[in-house]
């Protein structure tokens, strides 16, 4: 759908926790573009990239009627409201000028869909996502995981702690001509790929359209994935969460692959089916799992994997990085310019599957 703006003014809201110098490469874009932004409103960020803040924070009920008074007024969303589904649906009810939200994470059609909002009210206004601005840390992250369970970092960390010197010294697994599948060859999967031919691997994977990638040995759809998997070394996780990717990785899955694979998760945890996940880490089909995502967030006390020998849990942190917020805003700011020049947004949610 084309953006068929004319007004010789736009209107945007800040509603989550941003630095004011970020702000102002948001006005810069076009002297059309208002920026209403009021960090008494918004809740101070714990850390770099703390979109929804501290929770601590509390607004008085003046503040909260001038918070939701600004995002009313705006035709533009820098973030949900409260960077919350609760938020996007109040919001969606309340300002009839809404055009375009962007959301800051990469993987919003959850929250989206979280919302409640049917699918004439979503296709209303737009929402874009942050994806491509996580794919770097995510694909060190995922390098970080292969290499971890090539080089059996577990083992040794169970040895350090125990003050274990074994007298057989087990040798570890070369990187270099190793074979790693990717599903998922969006912008996550081909940065993984980047990398992962850096240091020397083949790389194969999945995609939903079929077409020849530079750089890629094969690709398939998720339903030609058992064929990638025999003579895989590593197996890496991007996709998003959908009805069409639920449990994807399930028991046939898992033993499709060889013994001894390394798994790594960064897309979403509804993916993986954890059961089949773990009855293949206690056989020996996967030799070490690095996961960052898990289908019930955060992971429930009594999970298994968090005390599994062979796991790494990672608290979804791995996309975020220090320069977070900075790339967010350079991609909004992008966006923006495409907005308002009546191009194509891209990474728009699709208000019907939610990816």
């Amino acid at each position: 759908m084309m953006n068929t703006m004319t007004t010789d003014e736009l209107t945007i809201a800040i509603a989550v926790p941003l630095e004011a110098e970020h702000v102002e490469l948001i006005r810069a874009v076009d002297p059309s573009v208002t920026v209403f932004y009021d960090p008494e409103l918004l809740p101070p960020e714990r850390f770099p990239a703390d979109h929804a803040g501290n929770p601590e924070f509390k607004r008085t009920p003046e503040q909260e009627e001038r918070y939701w008074a600004m995002l009313n007024r705006a035709q533009v969303l820098y973030g949900f409201p409260n960077e919350s589904p609760a938020g996007l649906a109040r919001i969606a009810d309340s300002n009839p000028h809404l055009q375009w939200i962007h959301a800051m994470a990469a993987g919003a059609g959850g929250a989206v869909k979280a919302s409640g909002l049917d699918t004439e009210t979503l296709q209303k206004f737009r929402v874009t996502t942050s994806a491509g601005v996580h794919a770097l840390p995510l694909a060190e992250f995922s390098a970080f995981g292969i290499l971890n369970g090539f080089k059996r970092s577990a083992e040794m960390a169970q040895d350090q702690a125990t003050k274990n010197w074994p007298e057989l010294r087990t040798p570890t697994k070369l990187v270099n001509g190793s074979k790693v599948v990717i599903a998922g060859l969006g912008e996550i999967g081909m940065e993984t790929a980047r990398i992962a031919r850096a240091l020397g691997m083949k790389v194969s994977g999945t995609k939903r359209t079929v077409e020849p990638m530079e750089g890629i040995d094969e690709v398939t759809t998720n339903e030609g994935l058992p064929g990638l998997l025999a003579d895989a070394d590593a197996v890496v996780n991007t996709l998003p969460g959908t009805p069409y990717t639920e449990k994807l990785f399930n028991k046939d899955i898992f033993s499709a692959m060889k013994p001894g694979t390394v798994f790594v998760n960064v897309g979403r945890g509804t993916v993986v089916d954890e059961v089949a996940l773990l009855e293949a880490l206690n056989n020996g089909q996967i030799s070490y799992a690095c996961l960052d995502v898990f289908a019930v967030e955060p992971l429930p006390q009594d999970s298994p994997l968090w005390n599994h020998p062979k796991v790494l849990v990672s608290p979804h942190t791995s996309a975020l990085s220090t320069a977070e917020n900075r790339l967010i805003t350079e991609r909004f700011c992008s966006n923006l310019r495409t907005f308002l020049d009546g191009g194509e947004l891209p990474h728009l949610v699709d208000p019907v599957h939610f990816y």
